[in-house]
Parts: structure tokens; sequence; C-alpha cells
């Protein structure tokens, strides 16, 4: 009898085994590409942008925000320690690992992060200059007070420019101590002429070589709110808008607020005829000014000064220079 015969029931075991190994690779495959995917939902949810890498550094894995960064991943290096990338006038984070023969690096955008640091440090320094210089401007100030009242007629426009001058650097001083310490406010109810007039005032002394013609509101109306506050925010943008004047080629300007009520708030609109803005994108930057001689301090105070008073400051339009202001 032949041994090599197989018979009909081993037949029929070595296809039910063959049959049961498919099954059992089938639900292994299942349950790998369900890993797989499992993995690549994890790495697409992670905040981050991560690239998974072979040995030749190749892409294994990567997910949507690697993709939107494939430019920085050709500058990426793999290091023991975590290190810090600029990247397009942005700083990522970047962390590298490796698990057998595969890389992991991960970025992580902290441009916003190391903005507010640096605000922080530039804030505390401007804070402390500001306290230094604080003393020899008072004593500034009040010497060219009495140094007027003793020059001959033909020296005072020298003294006057000397007061112009400190009456600007104390502004800057007040304007940083401000930024430093947050800003709160105390709210008490007046008229808008009673502002209005101080606005003038001001706008007087900060004084200006063109004709500029100025338009205000023709209506009177009550406003709650911080007087002193509310008086910074409208000279930022006078004072502004008289700079922008100053630069243009045109000897006459004009500088125009308009108003209106609407939504329970007060709404200002203001323009001008200066040079128009540049910079738009660091309009509301702290310590970047797009002005030359500006602090960078101004319409960043100004917003804030809005916010805490229910309402807030936009660019409506930057070709006719307009601006809106609202306050609650």
């Amino acid at each position: 009898m032949n041994q090599n015969i197989v018979t009909q029931e081993e037949l029929s075991l070595l296809i039910e085994q063959t049959y049961k190994v498919e099954g059992e690779f089938n639900e292994l495959k299942t349950s790998y590409e369900h890993l797989q995917d499992t993995i690549e939902q994890v790495v697409e949810f992670l905040p981050n942008a991560i690239w998974i890498v072979d040995e030749a550094n190749n892409i294994f894995l990567q997910n949507s925000k690697a993709r939107e960064l494939w430019q920085l991943f050709e500058l990426l290096e793999f290091k023991g320690d975590d290190y810090e990338l600029n990247f397009e006038d942005k700083s990522y984070l970047i962390k590298s690992s490796t698990y057998k023969d595969k890389k992991m690096f991960s970025t992580t955008d902290i441009t916003e992060q190391k903005r507010k640091e640096n605000l922080a440090t530039m804030g505390q320094m401007a804070a402390h200059l500001s306290h230094e210089i604080r003393n020899p401007i008072g004593s500034i100030s009040l010497l060219s007070s009495t140094l007027k009242k003793r020059v001959i007629p033909e020296n005072i426009p020298i003294v006057e420019e000397i007061q112009n001058s400190v009456y600007k650097i104390e502004r800057i001083i007040n304007a940083t101590l401000m930024f430093s310490k947050g800003i709160q406010a105390n709210k008490t109810i007046f008229l808008w002429s009673t502002l209005q007039k101080s606005l003038m005032l001001a706008c007087g002394y900060y004084g200006y070589t063109k004709d500029i013609r100025f338009k205000f509101p023709d209506t009177d109306f009550e406003v709650d709110g911080d007087f002193e506050l509310l008086e910074i925010l409208f000279t930022n943008f006078l004072f502004n808008a008289i700079d922008a004047i100053e630069l243009d080629d045109d000897e006459n300007g004009f500088i125009e607020l308009e108003y209106g009520f609407k939504d329970n708030k007060h709404k200002f609109f203001i323009h001008d005829s200066g040079v128009p803005i540049e910079n738009k994108k660091e309009l509301f930057e702290a310590f970047k000014s797009t002005k030359v001689k500006g602090n960078g301090l101004g319409l960043v105070l100004s917003r804030q000064i809005a916010e805490v008073h229910g309402g807030g400051v936009e660019l409506l339009d930057s070709d006719k220079k307009c601006f809106g202001i609202y306050i609650a």
C-alpha cells in the first residue's frame, strides 16, 4: 500500500486548515490596517507637524501640517537636544527622536509664545528706562516754564519748542508705563464737548507747521468712560494724523472725526489727508511703529483703551486711511 497517497479525510483537513490560516491572515491584515489607520489619525490629530522617516530619510508617515511645511522639512537636522528654527518670519521648536530604524521629527509653531516673551522683556526694559527718564524730564519741564518768563520775546518760540518736545517725551513715558502695568478704566459720565476742547488744546500743544483743518462732530452727547484714557485714545489718532500730514508734500491738510451712535455704541470714524499707512500688518503690533519717529505703542494702547470701554478699533479703509473707533 502506497503511504504517499493522501486520503480524502486528510485532504479535507488540509483544505480546512488552509482556509483557517487564510482567515487568520485576513484578520491580522485587517487589524494591521486598522492599527495603521489609527496611528495616522492620531498623528493627524496632533497640533504640530510630524514627520517619520526611514534610514534613507524617505518620508514614511506625515500629517497634513507637515505637508504644508514641506520646505521646512528640508532644513531639519537630527539632533539629540531640542532646538529652534526660524522659517518665513516664524519660529519653530524642533524635537527629534529615533525608534529602531525610524526617525521622528516634530515641529511646533512658537511664534506667538516668542512674541509674548519678547514683548514682556521689552516692556520691562522700557518701564525701567521710563522711570529713569521721568525725573530729568520733570526738571527740564519746570526749568523751561521758568525760562519762558525770563527770555526776550524773540526767544520764546525756542522755549516753546523745548516744551513741545518734552510733552512728546512725557507721552511716550506715560504710554510705556501704561502698557507695562495694564489698563484699568475709572468711568464717569461727561459731555463729549468737554473732551473735544481738551483734544483741540492737546493738538495745539503738540505743534505742527502745516495749515491743518480740523472737523469734529457737531452734536454733543454724554459719554460714560474714563476721561483721561479716552483723551489718550483720541490724541493718539489725532497726533498720528498730524504727523502724516506733516510728511505730505501738500502744505494744507485736513483731519475729520465723524460720529454716530448704533448698536448701543458710540462710533467714531477718523481720516486725514496725510501720507498713506505703511506696514499694515504691524499696525497694532507693540513696539513696531509704522512711523519713522513712532514708538509703536500708540495704536496698541488705543485699541486696549477702546476694549476696556466695551468697544474696539479697526482699520476700515487703508486707501482713504479711515479708522473706526468704538466705545460702549
